[in-house]
């Protein structure tokens, strides 16, 4: 199915190239479309990588092989399969991922647990063997390309192409980080909810880049959600090349260590949000905001209620201040709240006060700011200090136009 771009596409960014990283496409033929739908990202010698997988009970074997192959925190590729998301597929889905690996592993000379490979699309079709051994011959001997291209043919239905980009200082030298994510629906936070990949040449080591992965997940790809649906395949990877020439970081405590985990995660957070701006028939971006919870993870489960409600999200759609939506959604999350202390807002417009409707409650104020493409929820609690933020976006008729004919 061809998508329009969704409304609220961001144009992709001008990237840096990362030393240490060679991009290349090309066309496999996993679906029956003409462009280009596996993707190489050759990596120098020494790159460290750190990752975060899906949470799902039915993960895919790339998954799988990835949580293994990550404890050794080495990587030399990665491929990216798009059309076919190899999950649910048995041995013959482990098979392909083996085959992929140890080809590419051959041709760059390096072990095959240094290759790691993505696949996304239909769940339940094994990846073709054949199709899997061209395609991999075909990116091996490509040109190399830009991230536009590696943003393009990882995608699948995406309506635009999703990149990010920040720098930091370690010593007095700027290092470069990059990333490209796919993602547009089966997206809810247990874990990450996409495939995206993040490339630095920064000198970093795994253990140090999981823990500021990890953080940077809990606070961004974890704090976004299109339709609750936790993919089989989610993958989130960082590479780090070193080829920057810095001293490398090792602990928190390393000069440098600050300003690139806040680059790290400057760049997980657009990648994040360029995700739910590309939600499946999406036509308006969600953020909720809940302070005044017991805690932070309570808060963070208060939003998440209110986010991936159909009756919250259908009535954003429909430019409704039905701010007695965003009290069912508090009520129904299982955490501590008390009726006579919530109150509501839309975009720092109050609707709702201390368990009761606003006295002389004005609608039009809400309405205005809910013709607009991005939308402020916000509920107080009224019981403590914790706090958290979700992204998220509107539910429409373009949803289900979407996933009735994915197959087709």
């Amino acid at each position: 199915m061809e998508l329009a771009p969704s409304p609220l596409a961001r144009p992709f960014p001008d990237m840096p190239s990362v030393a240490g990283v060679t991009l290349r496409v090309a066309r496999a033929g996993y679906k029956d479309w003409k462009r280009c739908d596996i993707t190489l990202a050759e990596l120098a010698e020494g790159t460290s990588v750190a990752g975060v997988f899906t949470r799902s009970a039915c993960p895919s074997p790339e998954v799988e092989a990835g949580r293994e192959q990550v404890k050794a925190g080495r990587a030399r590729a990665l491929i990216v399969n798009a059309g076919n998301s190899n999950a649910f597929t048995g041995a013959r889905g482990r098979r392909a991922v083996e085959q992929i690996c140890a080809q590419v592993a051959a041709h760059l000379g390096c072990t095959a647990s240094e290759v790691f490979v993505s696949s996304t699309g239909v769940i339940g079709v094994p990846l073709p063997l054949d199709k899997a051994e061209s395609g991999v011959a075909a990116v091996l001997s490509a040109d190399p390309c830009s991230w536009r291209d590696a943003a393009d043919t990882i995608a699948t239905t995406d309506t635009f192409a999703k990149g990010a980009t920040a720098s930091a200082m370690i010593g007095d030298k700027r290092v470069e980080l990059v990333g490209v994510v796919k993602g547009s629906g089966m997206i809810a936070p247990d874990m990450a909810t996409m495939l995206g990949y993040i490339f630095t040449n920064a000198a970093v080591d795994a253990d140090f880049l999981q823990q500021a992965l990890s953080a940077a997940n809990r606070r961004t790809f974890s704090c976004s959600t299109v339709d609750s649906d936790t993919s089989t395949s989610d993958t989130v990877l960082a590479f780090a090349t070193g080829q920057a020439g810095t001293a490398i970081i090792k602990s928190a405590e390393d000069p440098g260590a600050d300003a690139f985990a806040a680059a790290l995660e400057d760049v997980c957070r657009q990648l994040a949000q360029l995700v739910v701006r590309d939600g499946e028939g999406a036509s308006k971006f969600i953020e909720v905001r809940v302070t005044g919870a017991v805690s932070d993870d309570s808060a963070h489960r208060i939003a998440l209620s209110i986010a991936n409600s159909p009756l919250v999200k259908t009535a954003i759609a429909g430019e409704d201040a039905n701010w007695g939506r965003i009290v069912m959604a508090v009520g129904k999350a299982g955490e501590p709240a008390d009726r006579d202390r919530l109150s509501i807002a839309f975009g720092g417009i109050p609707a709702a006060r201390h368990g009761e409707r606003i006295v002389d409650f004005d609608e039009a104020p809400l309405a205005e700011h809910l013709k607009g493409e991005d939308i402020v929820v916000e509920a107080d609690i009224g019981l403590g200090n914790g706090s958290a933020t979700v992204w998220t976006c509107d539910l429409t008729h373009g949803y289900i136009a979407i996933n009735a004919d994915y197959r087709s």
